[in-house]
């Protein structure tokens, strides 16, 4: 027979969902996609997303002929994984559970480990895979900061609602303490220095993290783009032996020449005369197109291969598709000198606007026939907390334990990216 649950448990399982909901900071700012379970099942847990499309307009006065004009559209899409499978196992004996707050505070303690899991992969997600990146050479001091993560943002078309910015403590209390010195700021000024707090600025609503990912100084030297005609040209599928596959454009690969040192994942860096577009309407922003290492293809030192993000999309093959996605003002020359970003180590800050990270909320499906006695509960972001509790005759024990499992993805990292201070 499986076990039951007792009121007093029931009660801190309500108890323990209701704090683990209230911890989820970052996840009520990204989007939600929730997807039945034997979709997932079937497709081996991992989806294909779409990315927003960008279309093209042509010109020309009313009833003019445009039927040369018509252009195919390629509907561009992300892979989504459910890759985080979190478990907090706990043991109690049947003498220990006399003490029913034993079992509360464990609970307490499982909640906060959970909702940490979340919120890291979200923050994870975001600092490694953003690649708007905004360098400031002081220390965190307040408006004109995010002001900048504001201009990065409105020159490329980002969507002006529902951005956020996570700051790393000590950067988010430089910020504040700029805003409690200006006496003309009454109410926000008297919030910033009681609280510490800055809440909305530079149209982000800003959060403190208690954690903060750190990103190392680029070491490598004297490095170059090393071949001409190093563009991506968007696709929505390819031929493979398998047939047709979805194609992630989110990244592509660049050959360089490192003089000195190597490349690292995570540095960040833009290329002489390749310069950033407005999305939509494809003018020059004036201000070089910022880029990610996300993976060391071949070498690192020397010559070798790197995986960039985002793809550079020059339209230089003149194709539909290059045209619609056209990211940047041109194709990188043979030799363009790369300029690395990340010249000190420091926090990483990450800003997002929310349609760019997506959580994939899942769920475990347990047979109740099988001796274990089983609780869910669905918070308002769709995560499914289970708890779960088997006995042990042979050693008079009860194991209990609370799962959730979740994707992170960035569906589109040139809607998110970094801030980073006191760099060079």
């Amino acid at each position: 027979m499986a076990n039951t649950f007792s009121k007093e448990e029931r009660v801190a399982f309500e108890d323990v969902l209701e704090g683990f909901q209230d911890a989820l900071v970052l996840s009520r700012n990204v989007s939600t996609y929730s997807v039945a379970g034997e979709k997932l099942e079937r497709a081996g847990d991992t989806i294909w997303r779409p990315q927003p499309y960008i279309a093209e307009s042509v010109n020309g006065p009313a009833g003019t002929d445009i039927s040369a004009s018509f252009k195919d559209v390629k509907q561009l899409a992300v892979p989504a994984s459910i890759g985080f499978n979190k478990t907090v196992p706990i043991s109690l004996t049947a003498n220990e559970l006399r003490d029913q707050l034993q079992e509360g505070r464990l609970g307490d303690a499982a909640k906060q480990k959970l909702a940490s899991d979340i919120n890291v992969a979200i923050m994870n997600t975001a600092s490694n895979e953003g690649t708007i990146v905004v360098k400031r050479t002081a220390a965190a001091s307040g408006f004109d900061d995010v002001a900048e993560c504001e201009a990065a943002f409105n020159e490329i078309g980002v969507p002006s609602y529902d951005r956020y910015l996570a700051l790393s403590t000590r950067d988010y209390n430089g910020m504040a303490s700029n805003l409690a010195g200006r006496g003309t700021l009454a109410g926000k000024a008297l919030t910033a220095y009681e609280r510490a707090a800055i809440g909305e600025i530079a149209s982000f609503d800003a959060y403190k993290l208690d954690y903060a990912n750190r990103l190392t100084a680029a070491a490598g030297t004297s490095v170059t783009v090393n071949g001409a005609n190093q563009y991506h040209e968007p696709l929505s599928s390819e031929s493979t032996t398998a047939g047709e596959v979805n194609v992630d454009n989110r990244t592509q690969n660049l050959t360089i020449a490192v003089g000195g040192g190597t490349v690292k994942v995570g540095d960040c860096f833009t290329i002489a005369g390749v310069n950033a577009v407005h999305q939509i309407t494809k003018q020059d922003t004036g201000q070089l197109k910022t880029f990610r290492i996300t993976a060391i293809v071949s070498g690192g030192g020397g010559s070798g291969v790197v995986k960039i993000s985002p793809a550079i999309i020059s339209d230089g093959g003149s194709t539909d598709a290059g045209a619609q996605y056209k990211n940047v003002t041109a194709t990188p020359a043979n030799g363009a000198a790369i300029t690395f970003l990340n010249t000190v180590d420091a926090n990483v800050n990450p800003f997002w606007q929310k349609d760019s990270l997506e959580i994939l909320p899942a769920r475990y499906v347990h047979d109740e026939n099988a001796g274990v006695a089983i609780m869910r509960a669905t918070t308002d972001q769709g995560f499914e907390v289970c708890m779960s509790k088997q006995y042990d005759i042979d050693t008079n024990s009860y194991k209990i334990r609370f799962d959730t499992r979740f994707g992170v993805v960035n569906k589109q990292p040139e809607m998110s990216g970094i801030m980073l201070f006191s760099q060079t």
